[in-house]
């Protein structure tokens, strides 16, 4: 009985402070949840997420939730420098979600069946998808399932063309999301809403890497605006399904090593070369248009170019409807520092909490 009313006493005072915080900053600056665990040594609230949140610029009063989870290309890493940028450079509000070892509140994103927070899709203006083969319970995945159904616009990258994938005896009724489906979705959220799904490595995966060029037909795309070519160490993905509805903006050039100055590979993977950044506009039942990107560039160290970023900040401006507003050539600088792990799985950073990843963006 002492014990608990320890812990009541304390979890109070960190709910007074919270309000008293609110009142002052005029809002919370990250979403948090109490942790009852640690509410008698610290008195501090587990952060399953992180939050930025832009003062200044084109994108205030606009909500991007940008959703990390995929167990070889960092998406963990990527998500958090793109929040901020998108958030110091554009005024955004940029919520980061994470997949999250339930047991120990780490970012762990081997685990496929956890992604805290996904229910501020439900006030989301945009979101930005890094995900791979994930099997979200039930109620995490209605949030996703809500807002793909409202036609809100969509940015995806790399292994977003096979977010989900669900055992053959799951009973879920999302199953026709996962990328191995043949009914009633064929390729399933992939194939149906970014384009295509997963085929196969088109390049040399590990060996061959991807230079990126302009469509030169679509060459004024807006979201092509202030950007060059492309050059990633991730390979070119197979791309077979795009509907000719999409707008292919860049193709990726198969290179014969892993540095940009190697020259093209010779012969039929780079005849024709396959599209590697597209957009799409989709239109529902009721007559609500969708604008949707997705490019199969993505790991974390393909975002050191500069332009990768642009790209992406681009399509974010044009999913949004304010291509109007996009810079001639857009600032990506990064807010804070920015060293991405090489791809490859099981290599995550070890004992990394969201909390770790949140910075005051106003001090940097």
């Amino acid at each position: 009985m002492v014990r608990f009313r320890q812990l009541f006493t304390h979890l109070r005072a960190w709910f007074a402070i919270t309000s008293i915080m609110t009142l002052v900053n005029g809002g919370p600056a990250i979403a948090q949840e109490p942790s009852i665990e640690n509410a008698s040594a610290a008195v501090q609230p587990a952060i399953l997420w992180c939050q930025y949140v832009g003062t200044q610029g084109p994108g205030v009063g606009k909500h991007i939730v940008l959703i990390s989870g995929d167990e070889e290309y960092r998406s963990e890493e990527t998500m958090p420098m793109l929040g901020q940028l998108l958030a110091k450079r554009y005024g955004f509000k940029c919520t980061v979600l994470f997949a999250i070892d339930p047991d120990s509140g780490e970012i762990n994103p081997d685990n496929q069946n956890n992604i805290p927070g996904i229910e501020m899709l439900d006030n989301a203006d945009l979101v930005i998808l890094g995900l791979r083969y994930r099997q979200l319970p039930d109620d995490q995945m209605k949030h996703f399932v809500d807002y793909v159904d409202s036609y809100k616009p969509i940015v995806a990258y790399r292994t977003s063309t096979h977010a989900f994938a669900y055992d053959k005896d799951s009973t879920s009724p999302y199953k026709k999301y996962g990328n191995r489906q043949k009914e009633p979705w064929k390729g399933g959220f992939g194939q149906k809403y970014l384009g295509d799904t997963w085929i196969a490595h088109h390049g040399h995966h590990a060996v061959e890497s991807t230079l990126a060029v302009h469509e030169k037909s679509n060459a004024a795309h807006p979201v092509l605006k202030g950007v060059d070519t492309i050059w990633g160490p991730t390979d070119v993905y197979a791309i077979k399904h795009l509907p000719d509805s999409a707008t292919v903006l860049m193709r990726g050039t198969v290179l014969a090593g892993m540095n940009p100055d190697d020259k093209p590979v010779a012969g039929q993977k780079n005849d024709p070369m396959m599209p590697v950044a597209w957009t799409m506009v989709q239109e529902s039942p009721n007559g609500a248009q969708r604008r949707v990107f997705c490019t199969t560039m993505g790991a974390a160290t393909d975002f050191v170019d500069e332009d990768l970023r642009r790209l992406v900040v681009n399509a974010s401006f044009w999913c949004l409807q304010m291509e109007g507003q996009i810079s001639n050539k857009a600032n990506v600088d990064f807010v804070s520092a920015f060293n991405p792990t090489d791809f490859g799985f099981h290599g995550f950073r070890k004992g990394v909490k969201p909390s770790d990843h949140q910075v005051d963006i106003s001090d940097q």
